[in-house]
């Protein structure tokens, strides 16, 4: 299938909004919740909209949960609320005896759902060549889902600089980089990944998450002709 024209007016508004909606996922998914930060999500109306994929069901259901969250939070100890997300984050995203929603690539393409394998390795290299490292690179496996989701920011943040630029030809490189990392790597796992964590998560904040990002999966699909 032959990629998109990349060049059309409208991909200024895709990336602007694909940047902001994927490094918003991608701490929640990365960073244990924090009194501060978790305040600041929970504000009135911060979820009444997405910058991307506002068609997608999954988005739509993704914020209503997380609105049905904050609404809560108004009427509770944040204390209170903060202890349930990091019981969920860690049940989600650290782990334990029965991990059910492991968030690193590798663990769904062998039989051990080992780390560290070809696919951390080939993660790491496309960070590499677009400038990146893993923050806790060797301790960490680079393929986590939210270092994937915040390394196609990366590409899209870079891929609008190009453009406002006018730099068509590294424009055109970026996209394409986006393009291939999202099929060989993001879309072969992620959103079965999703599919886990809506059925494991015990919060709106998680639950609403993982539809936020399956939604944003779906509009990328679709955009990307993948």
């Amino acid at each position: 299938m032959c990629h998109p024209d990349y060049r059309q007016a409208e991909w200024e508004t895709h990336l602007t909004g694909e940047i902001l909606i994927l490094r918003l996922i991608s701490k929640i998914f990365y960073v244990e919740p924090k009194l501060d930060w978790v305040e600041e999500l929970s504000e009135p109306e911060f979820f009444s909209e997405a910058p991307f994929a506002m068609e997608q069901p999954d988005v739509a259901t993704g914020l209503q949960q997380l609105t049905r969250w904050s609404d809560a939070m108004q009427t509770q100890e944040g204390e209170d609320r903060l202890m349930e997300l990091r019981i969920d984050y860690t049940q989600l995203l650290v782990g334990g005896n029965e991990f059910e929603t492991p968030p690193w690539e590798s663990v769904y393409f062998n039989e051990d759902r080992m780390l560290f394998q070809k696919e951390t390795l080939e993660v790491r290299a496309w960070y590499r060549k677009f400038g990146l490292a893993a923050e806790k690179k060797g301790k960490e496996p680079d393929d986590h889902i939210a270092l994937e989701l915040s390394f196609l920011a990366h590409l899209a943040s870079l891929g609008l600089e190009a453009y406002h630029q006018q730099d068509l030809d590294r424009y055109d490189e970026l996209m394409a980089a986006q393009h291939d990392f999202l099929a060989a790597h993001v879309l072969r796992w992620a959103p079965a990944w999703c599919d886990l964590v809506i059925l494991h998560a015990q919060t709106d904040f998680y639950r609403g998450t993982a539809f936020l990002l399956r939604g944003v999966l779906i509009e990328l699909t679709s955009l990307f002709n993948l």
